[in-house]
């Protein structure tokens, strides 16, 4: 009998070395998933992202249509109907007629001044559009980040599942064990009654993990966009991240693209001022016409009316019941307000900076501490066993041995998951979480593409992508 027990008691020991073997680093399958593959299919299609880029693309149009106030404007018109006419003459007498007059003509206007409203329009519009790309890149640290974690989250607890599964295959052999010791008359009922109990929970937290493991596949489905295959364990980006606290406060009070948006719309809002006080300045145009009336003529002295003319206009606004002046200071006000958000932003992201720095040093302490603790409870177990061969351990022993190891495990697991997402979070708090920097093998989105092939057009309806 006793070389029976000894038997399974080996093979429970091969159970608990199977568990943390697959801990273990092996070979990526073929055909597997890698985080920078899912970060470049999100990067390509993420709707989010594309949403961003859609409003960025829109927002190029400010130029343009700032751009318009150069231009001259052209207008035609034409106008033609029926006319029944009867004059009454210094003799007494009256002469009618039907006529049938029409009239067509052209304007031309080219503005000469106003006020520098067009000029610093572009600037407002040019700051709008340097502000609208800086929260394109902050869009994309974000969706990035959302994706390592998603990303994360499937591998840890793919990794769960597999660890659940093992400590139930231990927790099975271990109760048929015990019965069969039972039958022996080498333990009680009560053994028998402790193992049962635990290998039913076993079987509840091996059905949690694998519910947290569906939730976890819908989200990253929901932000790459696809299914998650087999995914491949990912390493920590040590190597993009700074060596000390303080360059990571630099690079990010420099480098992140939400302090770079507040800047740009300072200048957004103090362009604003300048565009409200052109309101005050006077204005001056030249205008060009030419007309053709035909049977316009009510006196019927005329046929037809050929006439061209060039006009110069110019514009001193003296009062407009306060308008303007009240434009130009609530734009002043708003100028302060984007200074006092910009101030705002610059303390948000030294504090998330701080928060992120503290979470990747601590993940390294954790994923130290974890490993050191898996390694212990491996031998613990393997301890125990031995003793209860001996009989110096009860199952119960046995049980909460391998309850720790499981713990151990999830905690190691968990510790690899928070390590990695806490190196990509640390290098988005310095703003330089982007496609570029992490060399995804995909092309660019360049903003300034579509910037330039819609800044200086002057008609069409269709937008570069043919729409």
């Amino acid at each position: 009998m006793g070389s029976f027990a000894g038997w399974h008691q080996s093979r429970l020991v091969r159970l608990a070395w199977g568990a943390i073997v697959a801990l273990l680093p092996f070979p990526e399958p073929s055909g597997a998933e890698s985080l920078p593959e899912a970060l470049t299919q999100v990067y390509q299609s993420n709707p989010v992202l594309n949403f961003e880029r859609a409003r960025l693309r829109a927002t190029d149009e400010n130029i343009p249509q700032a751009l318009a106030g150069y231009r001259p404007t052209l207008n035609g018109n034409f106008s033609a109907g029926y006319q029944t006419l009867k004059n009454g003459l210094p003799d007494g007498t009256s002469q009618s007629a039907n006529l049938r007059p029409w009239v067509a003509g052209v304007t031309l206007t080219q503005p000469l001044f106003n006020g520098f409203n067009t000029a610093n329009s572009v600037r407002q519009a040019e700051a709008q559009v340097r502000s609208g790309r800086e929260q394109l890149r902050n869009v994309e640290q974000n969706v990035f980040v959302d994706t390592v974690a998603a990303y994360m989250n499937v591998v840890a607890d793919q990794a769960l599942v597999e660890s659940q599964r093992a400590s139930v295959a231990f927790l099975r052999e271990t109760l048929k064990t015990t019965r069969v010791r039972l039958d022996a008359g080498d333990v009680t009922p009560t053994d028998v009654a402790q193992a049962e109990a635990r290998y039913n929970r076993g079987l509840a937290d091996l059905n949690a993990a694998e519910v947290a493991l569906a939730v976890a596949r819908a989200t990253y489905a929901q932000l790459v966009g696809a299914q998650p295959g087999t995914l491949t364990a990912a390493e920590p980006i040590d190597r993009l991240l700074p060596r000390s606290r303080e360059e990571a406060l630099a690079m990010s009070r420099r480098d992140h693209p939400r302090i770079a948006a507040a800047t740009h719309d300072v200048d957004v809002a103090v362009s604003a001022i300048k565009v409200a006080e052109s309101a005050l300045m006077p204005n001056a145009s030249l205008q060009a016409s030419a007309s053709r009336n035909f049977e316009t003529d009510t006196t019927l002295t005329t046929v037809s009316t050929n006439q061209a003319s060039v006009i110069g206009q110019a514009n001193v606004p003296l009062y407009d019941g306060g308008l303007a002046s009240s434009q130009i200071r609530q734009a002043k006000e708003r100028s302060s307000q984007a200074r006092i958000v910009l101030s705002q932003v610059r303390f948000a992201i030294d504090a998330i900076l701080a928060i992120a720095w503290s979470t990747n040093e601590g993940a390294k302490a954790a994923m130290t501490a974890a490993e050191a603790e898996v390694k212990a409870a491996t031998i613990a177990l393997r301890g125990v066993q031995r003793e209860q061969q001996a009989g110096q351990r009860t199952t119960i022993d046995v049980l909460n041995a391998n309850q720790d190891l499981v713990a151990a495990r999830a905690r190691l697991i968990l510790a690899q998951r928070d390590r990695v997402v806490a190196s990509y979070t640390l290098l988005a708090a310095i703003g330089r979480l982007d496609h570029t920097t992490l060399l995804l093998k995909s092309p660019g989105y360049d903003p300034q593409v579509h910037y330039t092939q819609v800044r200086d057009v002057w008609h069409g309806l269709r937008t570069p992508d043919g729409r």
